[in-house]
């Protein structure tokens, strides 16, 4: 089994994987929200970075260990710890963030001191509004940086665009650090197409074109640990190393590159609409 999508701790798991794998204990688990900007989704407890979850992401508790969690987030079933300290109670969400960054403040003033800052796609709970400003529970948004949650963006290309110039993070899923296929998963989550979290998962996406069928914007091409957004004729966009950056990029151009560094040729072109 895959750890990364396993609800299984190594001694608590799931009660859905009964009978599939050697449990000291078997859990529904116990919802909970993402209650910092940012948290990083580990391999193990204080481990190695995989995936990070956002401000009010939805998860699943699976087992608490010396001040972390093992979770399960609802946007796309990724496993691994967390910080006790990131999680908070579940509550009900309305809106997400459509800005790059917005903030949170004390009051609904622009010349207020902000409290926090929420990255793209976090997701907030609005009780009222007040002039240009969102009331919630934890202090007042920008109106104008939210949108209901249930109201999704139409094109993936535009929101890719979007993050250009985000500089490359390994595990990263915000304005503030993305890697490829971090870049994939908020895009397309935007335009509410489902989308694991790792390039390799994401190979199941959609249909396999066939060798003779040309690519269009909005496809995904993949390599060996890597994905990119088709954005236009002979053009990808994508967060690459190569560039420590969110990058428009000729496609031709890297297949060749990529190639000549030794990373091998184009593994998968998937279209994941229409």
């Amino acid at each position: 089994m895959d750890r990364r999508t396993t609800p299984f701790s190594g001694r608590v798991a799931h009660v859905s994987l009964r009978g599939q794998v050697a449990a000291d204990r078997f859990t529904e688990g116990s919802p909970a929200r993402i209650a910092q900007p940012l948290a990083d989704l580990n391999a193990r407890p204080a481990g190695p970075r995989d995936r990070q979850v956002l401000w009010g992401d939805r998860v699943l508790v699976i087992d608490r260990q010396d001040g972390h969690a093992h979770v399960m987030a609802d946007k796309d079933g990724y496993c691994g710890w967390v910080a006790e300290g990131a999680l908070g109670p579940d509550h009900a969400v309305t809106h997400r963030v459509a800005a790059p960054f917005s903030q949170l403040y004390p009051e609904p003033r622009v010349s207020a001191h902000e409290t926090a800052t929420l990255p793209y796609a976090a997701q907030v709970e609005v009780l009222e509004t007040e002039g240009k400003f969102a009331r919630t529970p934890q202090g007042w948004v920008p109106l104008h940086h939210l949108r209901p949650v249930s109201a999704h963006d139409a094109d993936p290309v535009a929101v890719a665009l979007g993050f250009l110039g985000t500089p490359y993070l390994w595990g990263g899923n915000s304005r503030a650090g993305l890697d490829c296929s971090g870049l994939a998963q908020a895009a397309l989550l935007a335009c509410g197409i489902r989308c694991p979290g790792d390039s390799d998962l994401q190979t199941a996406l959609g249909r396999e074109l066939a060798q003779d069928e040309p690519v269009r914007p909005g496809d995904l091409v993949f390599w060996k640990g890597h994905v990119a957004l088709v954005s236009g004729a002979d053009e990808i966009v994508h967060a690459t190393g190569a560039f420590m950056a969110v990058v428009r990029e000729s496609l031709s151009g890297a297949i060749a590159r990529i190639i000549d560094q030794g990373s091998g040729p184009v593994t998968h072109r998937r279209r994941v609409r229409g």
